[in-house]
């Protein structure tokens, strides 16, 4: 099943630099990034209540440990987004996306470094051509 996901989470992804490359031509990136995630926010918690995910919810049903990294995550998230979204005001869809997806480059190496995971002989390779695919991308 996370398969499933995983290609429409891509999928999804894709629609993001589109609809987001055709938006941005008349406004401000970092107020259509903004607004965004007013819309993800009220999107994601009228979601989140629908499957009843906050029954039974307090603060306390995370650690502070807890806390501290998801807060983290949603800066970078955030910072991710709207560097993202200065990027694709001025760049080509594709050409931001393909040097975007280096962020799986980049998992790789800090899930190595930080999560202990195995870098093996495949993933590497698979890297090694992601980045070559995101620099024959932005070179065209």
């Amino acid at each position: 099943m996370w398969l499933f996901y995983a290609f429409f989470s891509a999928f999804t992804a894709a629609l993001v630099a589109i609809f987001a490359k055709l938006g941005l031509k008349d406004i401000d990136s970092t107020l259509a990034t903004t607004v965004r995630a007013v819309i993800m926010a009220v999107f994601l918690v009228s979601f989140a209540l629908a499957l009843k995910k906050f029954d039974g919810f307090t603060v306390a049903s995370f650690t502070g440990r807890e806390w501290v990294l998801i807060i983290l995550s949603g800066i970078a998230g955030a910072f991710s987004w709207l560097f993202y979204f200065f990027a694709l005001k001025s760049g080509t869809a594709s050409q931001v996306v393909a040097i975007d997806k280096l962020s799986v480059v980049m998992v790789v190496i800090l899930a190595v470094v930080f999560l202990g995971e195995t870098l093996t002989w495949k993933t590497g390779i698979g890297a090694a051509l992601m980045t070559v695919g995101a620099i024959l991308m932005v070179l065209t």
